[in-house]
C-alpha cells in the first residue's frame, strides 16, 4: 500500500532531463542506429503515427528480416527495431526509403511530431488536423535550419480535443473552435493566435527562434532553456512572426484535458469507413500482429503505444475485432493490460536492474483506475504523462509511487517480493475488481 508522504519533485527522466548539450546528441534513428544489449537499434519517426499499408508492411519485412521479429511502439506514435546486426544500415535504410519513410536523409531525426490520432474520425475535435501534419512535416524536411534541431524536440498538433496538449511537447499548435490556430510555447498557458491555414509554418518559426534562444545555453529542449530565457522566448516568436507576414494575437490556453488514449474497440463516427481502437500489451507486435493491424487499412500508431486502424469496411469490422482480441490485442475496457506499459528492461538495456517486461507480466491484474508504469531503472524512459503509478526498479528492490504532473508520492520500497509487489501496485492503481 501506498505510504502516506508528503510530494517530491519528480526525479528527472530518462535522456530528456539533460539540461545541457555537454555531448553530441546521441538519439537514434533510422540512418544513425544505437547499439543495445540486445543488438542494434534503430528508431524510425512516424509523423503523426500515421502508416500507409504499403509503409506497414514494410516495417514488417525489415523487423522480420533484420530485426528481432518485432515492432516496438514508442511514447511518441514512432517505432523502433531491436536486435539489428549492426552492419544492416544500408540496407534498412534502402529498405524504409523504398517505402516513403525517409523523405529526407538530414531530417530523419527531427520529425518527431504527434497528432490527436482520431482527428476526422469521431467528430469530436474542431478541426481535421492531417492537413496540418503533412504541411508541418514538408516544411521540417525543407528546413535547413530545423536540422539544428535535437532528436527529443516534440512537435505536437491537437485537433481541440486536448489529448496531445497534455504530453508536454515543446511546440504545441491548437485547433481552436473559431477557426484559428493556438501556437503554446513549452508548458506555458499563454498562446499566441495566428490563423488556421499559418500554423505549420508558424510552428517551424517557433522552432527557429528556440534554436536561435537554445544557441548560448546548450538547451536541447524548451524546458531546459533557464528560466529567464524561456520566458523570452514567446516574444522572439511573435518578433519572427510579424518578420515573416503572420498575423498573431495573444490569448490563453483552452482548459487543458488529460492525455488520454483512445478508448480500445470500434469508433463511433467513422466518415471513412470503420475504424478500430486497439491497445497493445507493453507497446510489442509481433510480425502476426503487425500483419494482422497492417492489412486492415491505414494505421495510425498512437502516443499511448496503440493504434487506430482505418478506413476498415463495415462488413469486416466485428471479425476483425475478434481476429485482434484473439491475437492478444487489447480490444476493449476488460483486459488486464489495459494501462499497463514498460520501458524494454533487462536483457536490452544494460542499464536496467530489472527485467520489468516480465515483472509486470506477473503482477497484471484486474484493470485499475490509473494507469502503471515500469521503469528498470531512474531514467524511466518512455513513461506517460499526467497522473499514473510509476513503478522504478531500485538496488533495494522497486519504488512504488504516484505520480500526478511534475510531483511523486513515493511509497516504502518493496523489497525482492512479488507477490507484494504485486498487491501493492493493485492497491496504488486502484483496481477494480
Amino acid at each position: 500500500m501506498l505510504a502516506a508522504m508528503s510530494a517530491s519533485p519528480l526525479p528527472p527522466p530518462s535522456p530528456d532531463g539533460a539540461h545541457a548539450r555537454s555531448s553530441g546528441d546521441a538519439c537514434p534513428g533510422a540512418l544513425r542506429l544505437h547499439r543495445a544489449d540486445d543488438g542494434a537499434l534503430a528508431r524510425i519517426r512516424i509523423p503523426g503515427g500515421v502508416l500507409t499499408p504499403h509503409q506497414a508492411e514494410a516495417l514488417g519485412r525489415a523487423a522480420g528480416r533484420l530485426g528481432d521479429r518485432e515492432l516496438h511502439l514508442t511514447s511518441r506514435g514512432n517505432v523502433q527495431l531491436r536486435g539489428l546486426p549492426p552492419d544492416c544500415g544500408a540496407e534498412l535504410a534502402a529498405l524504409l526509403d523504398a517505402a516513403g519513410l525517409l523523405p529526407s536523409g538530414r531530417h530523419e531525426r527531427v520529425r518527431n511530431v504527434v497528432a490527436s490520432p482520431l482527428s476526422g474520425l469521431d467528430g469530436l475535435g474542431t478541426a481535421d488536423i492531417r492537413p496540418w501534419l503533412t504541411t508541418l512535416d514538408r516544411l521540417l524536411c525543407g528546413s535547413d535550419n530545423a536540422t539544428a534541431l535535437s532528436g527529443r524536440f516534440l512537435f505536437a498538433l491537437d485537433d481541440g480535443r486536448g489529448d496531445v496538449d497534455a504530453l508536454g511537447a515543446d511546440l504545441t499548435l491548437l485547433s481552436h473552435a473559431d477557426g484559428s490556430g493556438l501556437l503554446r510555447v513549452g508548458d506555458s498557458d499563454a498562446v499566441l493566435r495566428v490563423p488556421a491555414s499559418d500554423g505549420p509554418r508558424a510552428a517551424l518559426i517557433a522552432a527557429e527562434a528556440f534554436l536561435e534562444s537554445a544557441r548560448d545555453t546548450g538547451a536541447w529542449r524548451v524546458r531546459d532553456l533557464p528560466d529567464e530565457t524561456a520566458a523570452a522566448l514567446p516574444a522572439a516568436v511573435v518578433r519572427r512572426l510579424s518578420r515573416a507576414g503572420v498575423a498573431v494575437t495573444p490569448g490563453h490556453r483552452p482548459r487543458a484535458l488529460e492525455a488520454v488514449a483512445p478508448a480500445p474497440g470500434p469508433l463511433p463516427g467513422g466518415r471513412h469507413g470503420a475504424a478500430l481502437s486497439v491497445g497493445v500489451p507493453l507497446g510489442r507486435l509481433d510480425l502476426d500482429q503487425w500483419r494482422l493491424l497492417s492489412g486492415a487499412g491505414e494505421l495510425r500508431l498512437t502516443p499511448w503505444r496503440g493504434a487506430v486502424v482505418t478506413g476498415i469496411g463495415s462488413d469486416r469490422a466485428d471479425s476483425l475485432l475478434d481476429e485482434l482480441s484473439g491475437a492478444g490485442l487489447i480490444t476493449g475496457p476488460g483486459s488486464p493490460w489495459a494501462g499497463v506499459g514498460a520501458c524494454i528492461g533487462q536483457p536490452g538495456c544494460a542499464k536496467s536492474l530489472a527485467d520489468v517486461r516480465a515483472e509486470a507480466g506477473a503482477a497484471v491484474g484486474p484493470p485499475g483506475r490509473l494507469p502503471v508504469y515500469w521503469s528498470g531503472c531512474e531514467r524511466r524512459c518512455g513513461h506517460p504523462h499526467g497522473e499514473w503509478i510509476d513503478v522504478v526498479a531500485t538496488p533495494d528492490g522497486h519504488r512504488v509511487s504516484h505520480v500526478r504532473g511534475d510531483t511523486a508520492t513515493a511509497a516504502a520500497t518493496v523489497r525482492n517480493d512479488p507477490v507484494a509487489l504485486a498487491a501493492t501496485v493493485a492497491s496504488a492503481r486502484g483496481a477494480r475488481t
